[in-house]
């Protein structure tokens, strides 16, 4: 699929052939696309790189306990990081290197993180894991915030995932309790990365509440959790289909709001399909989740090739869970294989059809 420059400066050239701007304009506004959307340089990708291999280098000499070091030497020499870090990356900031800049505060970051560490280390100080992770998502949701940073938000989001695998991973009474309060910071820091402009941390906090659906589902195993995520994602699909521009104003997700939808939704199928698997609503859920799948692909799958891929996908993936869970009461092996022939035949002439069809669309918007 082209990027959007590419579309972009097709169309520019499409309007200068047609007459509609004249050759300078053109040239004008093809400069100004370049320049805005430049791709990613080789070298901020290294600087990247090298921060993530600097951050994973800082833990790992926490976790050893360096007690050849004395303490207070310990304990200066990583908030001295986190200062040269935060101030660092402030100076880039300032001198327009935004990338590396980032890049210097997430080490500045994980800095932070291996400060809770070390001190909890040293001082044998109460608590556990779960506290660490949580005050350490607190406190770069709080540089993010301070410093308007897209990957101290992501960042933060990530932790905050962490946090939540660690409290519902044990199961017990708390569950529900620690899932609303999951969520509750996930919605804040929805909000915050409008004002960092961080759609990833966005994209991530949105396919955490997955994850809250599933591991409320595997303690629970009831269809609380998973009709609530299907109610979502139909809702926010149908939201998207319906008001587009809305939705992608509303929820940050440019035009991906349609493919969370369908992902809440074949998620919540798939902990339907799992709870009824020895009964008749196991055909049921398979029914409903293929309904969907084409209806999605009906819908708006001319607007999105990663919801047709999706969805593509998900088609596989349930032929392949009927074939496990309903191969004893076929005929035999044999008889599957013909039929499981005939339908991905079916589907790759399906697929092929449609992909033309959204081509020629696309091209005729062009």
């Amino acid at each position: 699929m082209a990027s959007y420059a590419t579309r972009v400066k097709g169309d520019i050239e499409r309007w200068a052939k047609a007459g509609l701007i004249d050759a300078a304009t053109a040239e004008k506004l093809s400069f100004d696309v370049s320049q805005r959307h430049r791709g990613v340089s080789f070298g901020v990708v290294l600087a990247t790189m090298a921060a993530a291999l600097f951050a994973a280098a800082i833990l790992l000499i926490v976790a050893a306990n360096w007690e050849m070091i004395p303490r207070l030497v310990r304990v200066g020499l990583l908030f001295a990081l986190m200062v040269f870090g935060y101030v660092g990356g402030a100076w880039l900031k300032l001198k327009g290197r935004d990338t590396l800049a980032e890049s210097v505060w997430v080490l500045a970051a994980t800095a932070f993180g291996a400060s809770i560490a070390l001190i909890g280390q040293m001082y044998h100080l109460s608590g556990d894991e779960r506290q660490a992770v949580l005050v350490w998502g607190a406190g770069t949701a709080l540089a993010a915030g301070a410093l308007c940073s897209r990957y101290l938000t992501a960042g933060a989001a990530l932790l905050a995932i962490v946090w939540l695998v660690m409290e519902l991973g044990e199961g017990g009474d708390e569950v529900v309790r620690s899932s609303l309060g999951y969520l509750a910071g996930a919605a804040v820091l929805y909000l915050l990365s409008f004002w960092t402009r961080s759609r990833h941390a966005r994209h991530l906090l949105l396919l955490s509440l997955s994850l809250v659906a599933a591991l409320n589902f595997l303690d629970q195993e009831n269809l609380i959790a998973p009709l609530i995520l299907g109610a979502f994602g139909i809702a926010l699909f149908g939201f998207d289909l319906l008001r587009p521009e809305a939705a992608q104003k509303f929820s940050g997700l440019g035009s991906t709001a349609a493919v969370h939808g369908l992902f809440a939704f074949l998620v919540a199928g798939g902990m339907v399909q799992l709870l009824h698997v020895d009964t008749d609503g196991f055909v049921l859920a398979s029914i409903v989740i293929f309904a969907g799948i084409i209806a999605a692909l009906l819908l708006s799958g001319r607007e999105s090739r990663l919801l047709r891929w999706l969805a593509y996908a998900a088609f596989i993936v349930q032929l392949g869970m009927l074939y496990v869970v309903m191969l004893g009461s076929m005929l035999g092996t044999a008889g599957f294989f013909i039929l499981g022939g005939i339908v991905l035949s079916a589907l790759a002439w399906l697929i092929g059809r449609l992909e033309r069809r959204f081509g020629t669309a696309e091209g005729a918007k062009r």
